[in-house]
């Protein structure tokens, strides 16, 4: 997954006020205009990636649907998350009290840290460049080196950590990283440094973590709820589902939706993105996706093409989003815990020579909007110039 997957849409430090039904289309131009730092899972699919698998890690490829590769990691694997790129494998390795990054294409490590406990919670920051590693339910945060692994600070959270997210947020005094940890009653949000700016408490207390953007934050709690998390004031303003048992989330990069495995129900419930202050809630779940068992994770293509639903029993179910179906069953074994899909192209396709040059999202953006606003104008004008004639 995204680490519900991460994104780092940027904020504008202005609230948000529209009909509930223009909250997709602000998903999309904030996606758009935020040039490609919306990250769901690196990228578009052709491989996916789960833990808890007999050997350890298991790599699907997502065209054949099938295992096409296992990755032997000893110590417990608990989570993975990808570099951006797509070339490292970050795993915990909770038994050993270690933290790794693999080479995604062949599972060789490239290196390790180790952890004062049993890391099971990764985090990468908005650039990419820092790996945080967490204990589950523990209050020491690494931050490491993405690339070396070196250990660069150690973070005491306030309380026992049962999952760790990165927000990346524009403010008046320029983008920051912030860490969103859960803990026992609330979110504390902390910076770079590991110093506290502000604490959330959560009826229910939190237990997931999903930031698809930098408005507002999605929290499951342990009571079986999700609730909405302003991500400008820090507050609660509303609960949107109830009677559920839900594991990590994720959402779809696209059009906004947060993607909820039900462990209770066997189902995927489908949550409309919401803003404080965008008029009435919608009725949530948007939809729901029944699956093939107890739902554990899920992972949401970048291009919101396919989803991947982590089942106990050691299964996967892959869905078809748009299509809003399952679409085939791959068996992975073991215990599967979480899941994260990989960049496209792959990594071994050649790049041309000659590549076509690329043009700029701005280059695209910025004419088209012009020339809207001085259509516009000129409508006005035209209107006023007439309606001004037929009165004389």
């Amino acid at each position: 997954m995204k680490q519900c997957k991460q994104s780092r849409v940027a904020t504008f430090g202005v609230r948000v006020r529209c009909c509930s039904l223009l909250v997709p289309v602000l998903f999309a131009v904030l996606a758009a205009v935020s040039f490609g730092r919306v990250r769901a899972d690196g990228g578009a699919p052709n491989l996916a990636y789960v833990v808890g698998t007999q050997q350890g890690i298991g790599v699907i490829d997502v065209a054949q649907r099938k295992v096409a590769q296992q990755f032997s990691i000893a110590g417990n694997p608990s989570m993975i998350l990808l570099s951006f790129d797509g070339r490292l494998l970050y795993v915990t390795q909770p038994g050993a009290g270690r933290v790794a990054a693999l080479a995604a294409k062949t599972g060789q490590m490239i290196c390790s840290a180790a952890y004062p406990g049993h890391p099971a919670l990764l985090a990468l920051s908005s650039d990419g460049t820092v790996l945080y590693a967490a204990g589950l339910n523990e209050t020491t945060i690494l931050a490491l080196d993405a690339q070396t692994c070196a250990i660069q600070r150690s973070i005491q959270a306030p309380e026992p950590i049962p999952w760790l997210a990165v927000a990346g947020i524009t403010t008046t005094s320029g983008f920051q990283t912030q860490l969103w940890v859960a803990g026992t009653g609330a979110v504390s949000i902390l910076n770079q440094q590991g110093q506290v700016l502000d604490r959330v408490p959560v009826p229910g207390g939190p237990r997931f973590l999903c930031l698809p953007g930098n408005l507002t934050a999605y929290v499951a709690t342990r009571q079986g709820s999700i609730v909405a998390v302003d991500m400008l004031t820090h507050q609660v303003f509303a609960t949107l589902l109830k009677g559920g048992s839900f594991g990590s989330m994720d959402f779809d990069a696209v059009t906004g939706e947060i993607f909820v495995p039900d462990q209770q129900h066997n189902q995927v419930d489908v949550i409309f993105p919401v803003l404080n202050g965008a008029g009435t809630l919608p009725h949530e779940p948007e939809r729901v996706i029944p699956v093939g068992g107890s739902p554990r994770a899920i992972a949401v293509t970048n291009d919101g093409a396919f989803g991947f639903v982590a089942l106990s029993g050691g299964k996967v179910d892959m869905l078809d989003i748009p299509g809003r179906q399952l679409i085939a069953t791959i068996a992975v074994g073991g215990q599967p815990g979480f899941i994260i899909t990989g960049p496209f192209p792959p990594q071994d396709v050649p790049i041309p020579q000659s590549p076509q040059p690329v043009t700029s999202p701005l280059a695209i953006i910025l004419p088209v909007s012009v020339a809207a606003v001085l259509l516009l104008g000129a409508l006005v004008v035209v209107f006023f110039f007439l309606r001004r004639r037929n009165r004389t």
